[in-house]
């Protein structure tokens, strides 16, 4: 499934941060851990060789409006564009390059063959891997100091400060470094947490009935709802309005804000809560 406009507002938040992050090896894409892809809402990993293929055929032909890199200059941000993070294999974003989009002043390159294309779409898929990805942190880049180098006593008045609304330290972190004894899983776990259950979600009809439930399945065309009495409704996702319920978006929103420091502190602190 390709990912949502949900995923959209998701890398936005998060390639804020872009501009403190190390880089890190292509293909990263999470480092295999499927709770992390599912967190950020991302799509299949970019083709790497492909990627490396696309990087100069972009830099010629697109570098100097998006940036070499896509994030922007007199033309815009690529790596948030919705365009790019709904295409796969160059579909959303070929006809745009062959077509241009002459009312914003963006030529058209109708000779650009297809294979250049897809490359070009590999590239920028890998631009928005290296901006939201952070899943690896602390263990792929070696220049970082030690997980548990941090101060613990500044990760408490972090944790107090930003975390304490949702977490208890005699409810669901009671006891959470013993659970969690490695620091690199430690910090995993509150950089990436897993979801927190099954979805709730609200649907409201054209008609202004709505529907409270758990949320079953959600594409680019349907959404479902299992009822509390059992019943199942399914709904055409562009007739209807959606809320779901985010467990996750406190975390979310603290993505671009920590910085090398609290996610240190945070898990030297963590990790003592035994």
């Amino acid at each position: 499934m390709k990912p949502s406009y949900v995923s959209f507002a998701l890398i936005a938040v998060a390639t804020a941060a872009v501009a403190q992050e190390p880089q890190m090896a292509p293909g990263g894409r999470g480092g295999g851990r499927g709770s992390t892809r599912e967190f950020l809402g991302l799509g299949p990993a970019p083709d790497a060789a492909a990627a490396k293929l696309g990087d100069p055929i972009y830099k010629e032909n697109c570098g100097t409006c998006h940036g070499e890199t896509g994030r922007g200059s007199q033309g815009p941000n690529l790596v948030r564009s919705t365009v790019v993070l709904h295409d796969e294999k160059g579909e959303e974003i070929g006809p745009i390059i062959k077509n241009g989009r002459p009312q914003s002043g963006m030529p058209a390159f109708p000779g650009m063959k297809q294979e250049d294309i897809y490359n070009i779409s590999q590239y920028l898929h890998m631009q928005v891997e290296l901006a939201a990805n952070r899943g690896l942190y602390g263990t792929t880049y070696s220049n970082l100091r030690s997980q548990t180098s941090g101060d613990p006593k500044k990760g408490q008045a972090y944790f107090q400060a930003n975390c304490a609304s949702c977490h208890a330290l005699t409810g669901d972190f009671a006891k959470v470094g013993a659970k969690f004894p490695q620091a690199a899983t430690m910090q995993a776990r509150f950089l990436w947490p897993a979801g927190r259950g099954p979805r709730k979600a609200t649907v409201t009809t054209t008609d202004g009935k709505s529907f409270a439930g758990t949320l079953l399945k959600l594409d680019d065309f349907h959404v479902s709802l299992r009822m509390a009495n059992g019943d199942y409704h399914e709904w055409p996702l562009d007739q209807v309005k959606l809320k779901v319920e985010d467990n996750l978006g406190g975390h979310r929103a603290l993505l671009p804000k920590y910085t090398d420091a609290d996610i240190h502190n945070m898990t030297a602190y963590l990790v003592t809560l035994k």
